[in-house]
């Protein structure tokens, strides 16, 4: 994933997704060759050279100044999501060639965690949105046809982000598929912008592109959106319509590791459906005082 590419491309889908009117251009008459915004139109209303703006979306200028990108943050109505995006596929953190992605691992500390965790379900993540572990609940919940020890080997590590487009038993989960593929395309995006040196990431999304004509379609409009909590709507194959709050919680010194937590409203008809969940899923084995350690 080259920055600087991935700049223009990022810079022309979003003047192509504003409407003259909507900055106060009245558009001429005559039909316009390219939706949106024109660059000589962002340009001006940025009060930037069209030969300077030109240059950036062709990659070609080396160094930004703030005020430059605050300005077409501002014309382009950017997100605050997006401004960040923004930010950092004009200033790539300078890095060597990529290296060999490295297996990341849950320490000790965050299974036996997880495991005291016994009536919320909960898995952690990476950065990438491998599951690098879950307690009960939460393998119950996500992947129950899935082995307890998958996330222990990279080999058959779950991807969440590739479930949701490839595994059709984890898409039937969703009651708002589309509304959940778009926002987990967007945050997917939001990360390759902060590492574009991540080749596990790299492959991850050539995989996606070449395999789901969702995904890529989805892709080539650049969404951008970070969520670390809300509200999903399951239909779980063993217990039925679920409500879930979540929460994502980072852990500190991980890289990009985090813990995302489910919980119903108490008393709910979700609430309910929980308890059965774990009751059904009791038998499962959990990880032990004495699993591995990384």
């Amino acid at each position: 994933m080259d920055a600087t590419s991935e700049l223009g491309e990022f810079l022309k889908s979003r003047r192509a997704a504003l409407r003259p009117e909507d900055v106060g251009i009245t558009p001429h008459p005559t039909r316009r060759r390219v939706p949106g915004l024109r660059r000589e139109e962002l340009a001006t209303l940025a009060n930037v050279s069209i030969t300077h703006y030109t240059r950036l979306e062709q990659g070609r200028v080396t160094s930004v100044s703030e005020g430059l990108l605050e300005a077409i943050a501002r014309t382009l109505r950017l997100t605050e999501d997006e401004t960040s995006h923004l930010r950092h596929l004009a200033r790539p953190t300078a890095a060597s060639r990529p290296a060999a992605p490295r297996p990341a691992h849950a320490s000790a500390s965050t299974r036996q965690l997880l495991a005291a965790m016994t009536d919320v379900p909960a898995v952690v993540m990476d950065r990438r949105n491998d599951v690098l572990a879950w307690n009960r609940l939460g393998h119950g919940l996500l992947a129950g046809h899935l082995a307890w020890e998958s996330p222990d080997t990279p080999a058959t590590r779950p991807n969440l982000t590739r479930m949701l487009f490839l595994d059709e038993r984890y898409r039937a989960l969703y009651a708002d598929w589309d509304d959940q593929a778009q926002l987990a395309v967007a945050a997917l995006r939001l990360v390759a912008g902060r590492h574009p040196d991540d080749r596990a990431l790299a492959e991850l999304v050539g995989q996606l592109t070449m395999n789901s004509d969702e995904f890529a379609t989805r892709w080539a409009r650049h969404p951008v959106r970070t969520c670390t909590s809300g509200v999903k709507h399951l239909r779980h194959p063993m217990v039925g319509a679920l409500e879930l709050g979540f929460e994502s919680l980072v852990i500190p010194g991980t890289s990009g590791q985090r813990l995302i937590a489910y919980t119903a409203e108490p008393g709910s008809p979700s609430d309910a459906a929980l308890r059965l969940l774990g009751s059904a899923t009791a038998s499962v084995r959990q990880p032990s005082s004495s699993a591995v350690r990384h």
